[in-house]
């Protein structure tokens, strides 16, 4: 009987253990949830299958498992984040593209990756850099979210940026920013090619002013595993995906 009880109280924990972990990383393959708790794949598929049983877990088109409608039920009446509203979309793009995908913000000159899903079946793959800030005029979150301002409203900013207490040197050649925010204006998709750290390539595209808050969704991956029909692929997913969440939130409106 003792040994029973103790039983449950483990098995308990390991799934406590994937609840925080699907909460804090978006999504875990059964292999990653197996080395979280060091055990065989098959026990922790069966830890899966229960969470996704019980409504803890939903299980994705690529064998990834994602916080389910328990997890993300929420527990007062209070409004939704906008790291809660986008969430969903996220995973879709994730699930679309199987490459890291982000939601940022703009503050001032700078983005914020306020969430993002890894991509980890790749051996070659682009880490999640959650939490990270990066000057706007490099990325291409930056710039899709830019694009979204008046030429004088983003000069104004890197006017701040440049001559504020926080003085500091930004790189930014304003005429070539302006020209590349116009080329986003049209296409509505932004890139960047090795502008924010050597060997990336990334896309996204602006959700516009959500809670008071600029956000866009991008798409990384090394670049040399972009060719040609993935920059029409990603654009295709980004327009997609953004369209979705912008009318579903004219409707909840």
């Amino acid at each position: 009987m003792e040994r029973n009880e103790g039983f449950r109280v483990e098995a308990a924990h390991r799934v406590l253990v994937l609840v925080k972990l699907l909460g804090s990383a978006g999504s875990l393959s059964v292999r990653e949830a197996a080395a979280a708790l060091d055990v065989n794949p098959s026990t922790a598929q069966r830890l899966l299958a229960t969470m996704v049983g019980d409504g803890f877990a939903r299980q994705g088109e690529r064998r990834r498992y994602f916080p389910g409608p328990e997890m993300v039920r929420p527990a007062t009446a209070s409004a939704p984040t906008l790291r809660d509203q986008v969430r969903p979309y996220l995973e879709q793009l994730f699930e679309e593209v199987n490459e890291t995908v982000h939601l940022a913000t703009l503050v001032g000159t700078e983005i914020h990756h306020v969430d993002g899903i890894e991509a980890t079946e790749h051996v070659i793959r682009f880490g999640l850099r959650t939490g990270v800030r990066l000057s706007a005029h490099v990325t291409s979150a930056g710039k899709a979210m830019l694009a979204g301002l008046s030429d004088d409203d983003v000069q104004a900013r890197y006017q701040v940026a440049s001559s504020g207490r926080r003085r500091r040197p930004l790189g930014a050649d304003m005429d070539r920013l302006r020209e590349a925010l116009d080329k986003v204006r049209k296409q509505r998709i932004a890139s960047n090619f090795e502008e924010s750290e050597v060997g990336v390539a990334a896309f996204a595209i602006s959700l516009g002013s959500q809670e008071g808050q600029h956000a866009a969704l991008s798409i990384a991956l090394p670049v040399m595993r972009c060719g040609r029909a993935d920059v029409t692929r990603f654009g295709e997913a980004l327009v997609a995906v953004a369209d979705r969440y912008l009318a579903d939130q004219g409707r909840a409106r």
